[in-house]
């Protein structure tokens, strides 16, 4: 009984995060490519993170979440909103072509720590996995790769 409770409890969230998310792409709508955000530089000095944290999560994100997310964040699947053969949802891109920048630093950590299983995906608990500073470190990498005008609607939606 407790574990339908839960199963229906973590596949009420999802969906409620799929239709928040669902409806905003990027600030102006527009659809951005992986090309276009790696052509965009942007300025570490401006953004919460240290140019020390950013090469700590470069390797933590490529040693612990690339098999999954892809070597530049970009997703490996075609559609990361459809739900695979066995009910679960793959891994979405983080580069900001995905909603990943819809939430807070501090949701994006509790995902880290919780995993993507209680959201219908596949993603394990990095709680006891990782260190504290290199979870936030995956995080510097991650909005690293977001276009200056992602990040800014992200840090302005998280003030």
């Amino acid at each position: 009984m407790l574990k339908n409770i839960l199963i229906l409890t973590s596949l009420s969230f999802l969906s409620i995060t799929l239709v928040a998310c669902g409806g905003e792409d990027k600030p102006d709508e527009k659809k951005v490519t992986a090309k276009q955000l790696n052509s965009q530089k942007t300025n570490t000095n401006k953004r919460w993170y240290s140019t020390t944290q950013l090469m700590r999560g470069k390797k933590v994100f490529k040693e612990n979440c690339a098999v999954c997310h892809g070597e530049n964040a970009q997703g490996l699947a075609q559609d990361w909103k459809k739900p695979l053969a066995d009910g679960t949802y793959p891994a979405p891109p983080l580069n900001g072509t995905a909603h990943a920048w819809h939430h807070s630093k501090d949701a994006l950590l509790r995902t880290i720590n919780m995993g993507g299983i209680p959201l219908g995906g596949t993603m394990p608990s990095f709680k006891d996995k990782l260190s504290d500073k290199d979870k936030e470190a995956a995080l510097a990498f991650i909005s690293s790769l977001w276009s200056d005008e992602i990040y800014k609607a992200w840090s302005s939606r998280n003030k």
